[in-house]
Parts: C-alpha cells; sequence; structure tokens
C-alpha cells in the first residue's frame, strides 16, 4: 500500500503483454501518418443522430467544423452487436476521461478493445478552474425519460432517441442504446460527490479519433443541450436561444494505405477466460 501523502494508486495493473497497454509508438504512426484515404465524410445536423461503420484496422475521426458541440457516442461489434462498447468498465481501467492512447473497451463476456484512441486536439485541455475534464465517461446520455420525470415535459430529441433512431437501419431497437462517451464534454464530481458539466472548450477544426480493432458499428447523437453554454434543449424554434448553442459534427473514416504502418499490429482476441464462474454440472442432475 502506498504510504501516507502519497497518491493512491489506480485500482487495475495489467501484467506487461496485455491488452491493456496501447504500444504509444504503434498508435502514434497510426494517429500521425498521411498515408490514409478517405473513404466516407458527412455531418450530424444539430439534434440528430447518425450510425456508420468502421472496418476493421481503419481510422475514424469526429470533428467540431463550426465551433463547440458535444457528442453522444455508441460502439457495437458490427458482427455481434451483444458486444459492446462498456463505458463504467472503461472508466475503471483508463480514466473518468479519455483521451490518446486510451482505449474503449467491450463488455463482459468479450472484454476487449473494440478501438484505441490516437488522436485527440483537446489532450492538453487538462483540469479548469472547477475541476472538470474533457471526453467524460463519468455521465451518460441525455434520454426524454429522465426528463419526463423531471420537467413533466416530453422531448423526443434527447441523445438516447436520437441514437435509437440512427441504429433503426441496422436492424437495432433502444434496447440496443447504451452509456456513451461524451466527445468533447466537460464535466467531474464537485465536493459532494455531485456531477457537473461545463461549456464545451472545442474550436472549429478541432477532433478526436480512433483506431478500429475490429469492425464497428458506431452512432453519434448532436446533444440537443450544444455546447452546454446555456441549460436547456434546442427546440424546432427560431427564436429558442438554444438554438445558438448547438452546432453540427464531422465524421470521417479512412483507410490506412501504407501496409507498413500496421506491420506490428494484432486484432485482439476475446477473453481467454474459459471458466464456468463455479458452476458444477453436477448441480443440474
Amino acid at each position: 500500500m502506498p504510504e501516507s501523502g502519497d497518491k493512491p494508486v489506480p485500482a487495475y495493473q495489467a501484467f506487461k503483454g496485455s491488452h491493456f497497454d496501447a504500444d504509444p509508438h504503434l498508435y502514434s504512426r497510426i494517429g500521425a501518418t498521411t498515408s490514409r484515404e478517405l473513404i466516407e465524410s458527412f455531418t450530424v445536423p444539430i439534434r440528430s443522430g447518425r450510425a456508420w461503420t468502421v472496418p476493421q484496422g481503419h481510422v475514424c475521426r469526429i470533428t467540431t467544423p463550426e465551433g463547440p458541440q458535444v457528442g453522444d457516442l455508441n460502439i457495437w461489434n458490427l458482427h455481434n452487436p451483444r458486444e459492446r462498447f462498456w463505458a463504467s468498465r472503461t472508466r475503471q481501467l483508463h480514466a473518468s476521461h479519455v483521451t490518446k492512447y486510451n482505449r474503449l473497451w467491450s463488455c463482459l463476456p468479450y472484454l476487449r478493445p473494440l478501438v484505441t484512441i490516437t488522436g485527440d486536439t483537446l489532450e492538453h485541455f487538462g483540469i479548469d478552474e472547477a475541476g472538470g475534464r474533457v471526453h467524460d465517461l463519468l455521465g451518460t446520455r441525455c434520454d426524454p425519460y429522465v426528463n419526463q420525470m423531471l420537467s413533466g415535459q416530453g422531448f423526443d430529441y434527447h441523445c438516447h432517441s436520437n441514437l435509437t433512431r440512427a441504429i433503426l437501419p441496422y436492424g437495432l431497437t433502444e434496447f440496443d442504446v447504451h452509456d456513451v462517451l461524451n466527445v468533447f464534454q466537460v464535466t467531474g464530481l464537485n465536493i459532494n460527490g455531485e456531477y457537473f458539466m461545463q461549456p464545451c472548450p472545442a474550436k472549429p477544426g478541432d477532433f478526436f479519433e480512433w483506431f478500429a480493432e475490429i469492425d464497428v458499428l458506431c452512432a453519434l447523437s448532436t446533444c440537443p443541450g450544444g455546447d452546454l453554454s446555456k441549460w436547456g434543449w434546442a427546440k424546432n424554434d427560431g427564436d429558442d436561444p438554444m438554438l445558438k448553442c448547438c452546432r453540427p459534427l464531422g465524421v470521417q473514416v479512412y483507410k490506412i494505405t501504407d501496409p507498413k504502418i500496421l506491420k506490428e499490429w494484432e486484432p485482439p482476441a476475446v477473453s481467454s477466460y474459459k471458466g464456468l464462474h463455479g458452476i458444477q454440472l453436477d448441480d443440474f442432475r
């Protein structure tokens, strides 16, 4: 145990050679290479969602083309949506807010990195005066159920709803929407342990980028809270001041064209744990 006065050590430590640690030399090359071909590019309008696929070994970038805007991100194994992003375990393994070289992990019983972060123009944001950090895993998506409970009003363009509409063409439903990575969102816990949000610091052209370790399906919502400089939900009303806080997000998918860049990379396997959780076959006879 650390001595009194020392910082507590992280609870999760991995053996050398595990999937836990991303090789910074490999992923720096992936992030820095210009040997890439743009294969898909689109804009997600305000208060909406979009789903898309990223093939294994490709790079995906989310951008803020017009300035600050929060995005709520979901990720699934393209071929098996039961394997999906596990926000809380990623938070435990890495940190409450993620950046370059952190990995976004899948749920049990798979437990492997779905993607590895290779680029983040806000990586030097650090900690603001309130204790907030960027790219949040503390919170989750806004949703119409909590909104109805707190305000008594219905609203159809929360992130949960935007993600639900986005994944319908892929045969998924509301039940497949899961806890998110809040890209570009600054959050923290106050002295009472209460969750708070701060205005998004992104500027036009900022980006958050990752490398797909397996074939993934992604979905992104442009949060109706916009840049979170005001509290509320932008409605389809030209007089709504919240509309001035909302901006689109851009998405680009790139193929890496130089095979030497990925020479040392190997796709991650699912967890090697083969136990029966202590269940004895005799228990069922």
